[in-house]
Order: structure tokens, then sequence, then C-alpha cells
């Protein structure tokens, strides 16, 4: 891979791992259409990704700054204290359970689930099946709205009906943490897949969209303190992969602060189109 491979690398997962789109599932299939003489099964494709990966993190750490500081202070005390009693408590620990799921399927099908980066086709595949859940997502937030008649009504009150996140209950934190789990499968959104489950917890799309980039980062620090030392062990400077991972948390940062705007009124529906387009153009070219 050349510098500017790396380069474009990171600012292609930078861009695309907080759209609900799929970083992986780009960062497997556009090199293929590229025609990219690299290979994604070489061993430090993952670690290198993972390390792109930390780049986006530390652009969600910086962009929830003052609320990722009081996450972690108020988890320190219900731990110390052995019981939960604040809000900012509770959303700590609706964090640890949300990231329990991940962090189990990626232990338990690492293995196969790697094995996957060698098939554009498969993560091309995974990309319609991304757009797919989009859609199912909005389609049952569109039933729940004709259910509380909130159809005609002004985008701001209509998401005004819906919850925000200090009303989850556990029960929905694990299945947002299991819809998180899907994104382990190249082509499958992070933070589609979790937008999309708090969609079916209720969630109004801005507070959906924020938990999504609140429970990504805990997973992605996870996966940085396995992988990411393999890159380290290998001879060779490392110059290209740093400014890569710079250039993924200047284009996470910026992609951030505007989905958190397009989310106080916008749906999934242009990201679902763009990933059915994608993944079915893909498998039309891809042989």
């Amino acid at each position: 891979m050349t510098p500017l491979q790396a380069l474009f690398l990171g600012l292609l997962q930078g861009s695309s791992e907080l759209f609900p789109v799929s970083s992986l599932g780009h960062a497997i299939v556009v090199p293929s259409l590229l025609h990219w003489s690299y290979r994604p099964t070489a061993p430090t494709f993952l670690p290198f990704l993972v390390l792109l990966h930390l780049g986006t993190a530390t652009a969600l750490v910086v962009l929830y700054r003052a609320e990722w500081w009081t996450i972690v202070t108020a988890f320190v005390r219900a731990a110390l204290r052995g019981r939960v009693e604040s809000s900012p408590e509770r959303l700590s620990m609706l964090l640890v359970v949300g990231t329990i799921p991940a962090g189990i399927v990626g232990l338990v099908l690492q293995k196969p689930l790697t094995a996957l980066f060698g098939s554009p086709r498969a993560a091309a595949t995974f990309l319609v099946v991304n757009g797919g859940v989009l859609f199912g997502a909005e389609l049952l937030r569109r039933r729940d709205e004709r259910r509380r008649a909130l159809q005609g009504q002004p985008p701001i009150e209509r998401e005004a009906a819906f919850a925000d996140i200090g009303e989850l209950d556990y029960k929905a934190a694990i299945l947002i943490g299991l819809c998180q789990a899907l994104a382990l499968f190249p082509g499958i959104s992070r933070s589609g897949a979790t937008m999309a489950g708090g969609l079916v917890a209720g969630l109004r799309h801005e507070q959906a969209v924020r938990f999504a980039l609140l429970l990504a980062a805990p997973v992605i620090a996870a996966a940085g303190l396995l992988e990411v030392p393999k890159l380290f062990a290998e001879p060779g400077p490392l110059g290209a992969e740093l400014g890569a991972a710079a250039a993924a948390a200047l284009a996470a940062y910026a992609s951030g602060r505007f989905l958190v705007r397009y989310f106080r009124i916008g749906r999934l529906w242009p990201f679902a189109w763009y990933s059915v387009v994608l993944g079915a153009g893909s498998l039309a070219v891809l042989r």
C-alpha cells in the first residue's frame, strides 16, 4: 500500500465510519473497484484498519469530550458505591451493557469474520443488507408515527414525540448492542445498525445517533488494544499509517458534527439508498 493509498483509506474510513454506510465495506470494496494490488487478507490489513478506527474513536471522544468526562466519572462513582443513583451513572451502565454483545461475538467469531475481508463480493452483498436494515428501521418508525397520528406534523414536533437516551432501559441497550454486533460483518455499518436499533427501541433520530456514537468508542478502543500492537510489531516506519489515522480522525470529527445536526430532523433514507446502489453496483462489476 502506497502512502497515498493509505491516506485515501484514512479519509474514506473517517468519513464513512460515522455515516451509516459501513467504513469496513468501503475499505474492502472501493480499492477492489480501483484495482489496487494490496491484499485485504494480508496480516497487517486488519491492524491498519483498527488503527484508522482508533483515529475515529479519538474524534468521537473529542466531539463528546464533556459528556465522556461525565460518563467516566459517573461510572467510577457507581462502581465504588455499588449502585446507580443518577442519570449519568445510568447512562454509563447502559453503555457497558450495550458494549457486551459486540465484544462476545467479536471474540467468538473473529476468524470466520476476518476471512470475509478477502471477499469484496461478500462486502458488497452486506452493503445491500445494510441498506435493507436502514430501510426496515425507517419503515418501522413510519408505522409508529401513524399509530401516534404524527404524520403531517412538523419534523421537530414529530421527533419530540419519541424518547431520549435517559428513557432507555437495559433490555433496549442489549438490543442496540446486538445490532452493533452486526457491524462485524464487512458491509454492515456500525453506526447504521445501532441507529436502527435505537429507532426500534423508540429513540428520536438525534438521540439514536448520539447513543450510536457513544457506544462505538469502547468497542473500537478494545479492538485497538488487541490488533494495533501487531502493526507496530512489523519492521519499517509507520509514518504513512499514522498519517492516515490522523486523517481519519479529522474526517470523522467533521462527519460527526454534520450527523448530529442532520439527524435533528433527517432520516436514514439517503444512506439506505446509497448502500443498496453501491453494493448492487459493485456486485455487478466485481468478479
